[in-house]
């Protein structure tokens, strides 16, 4: 269970770095266009907010990397816990995709890792 639960850490924070590279980066490409579902025109007028939002996922990356290198289940376990929460308020307030691109995984990542422990 701990391999398992090492491997779901470590794909969730995959994810968030994936999530950071798409909204940091690729905001305004027509990757980043088609990802979200915006316009040219809308943007090109919110990438300073999407970068902003960019910037956390990258912060919950680094924490549940840190965890993972570290060994440290508290780390994971409240890393996990911000994306599983930030999913389940994104998913209500902006997509349900939402909840099987974040808050599935991280859901399944933190009961792994409570498993685990």
């Amino acid at each position: 269970m701990e391999l398992a639960a090492q491997i779901l850490v470590g794909l969730v924070a995959a994810i968030h770095v994936y999530i950071l590279v798409l909204e940091m980066f690729l905001w305004e490409t027509a990757r980043g266009r088609a990802t979200f579902g915006t316009s040219e025109e809308f943007a090109r007028e919110s990438a300073p907010l999407a970068a902003n939002q960019g910037l956390y996922n990258g912060f919950l990356a680094v924490g549940l990397l840190y965890g993972l290198l570290t060994d440290d289940r508290t780390f994971q376990t409240f890393f996990l816990g911000c994306v599983v929460v930030a999913g389940i308020y994104g998913a209500v307030t902006v997509n349900r995709r939402i909840l099987f691109v974040q808050v599935i995984p991280g859901g399944l990542a933190l009961a792994a890792v409570l498993l685990a422990g």
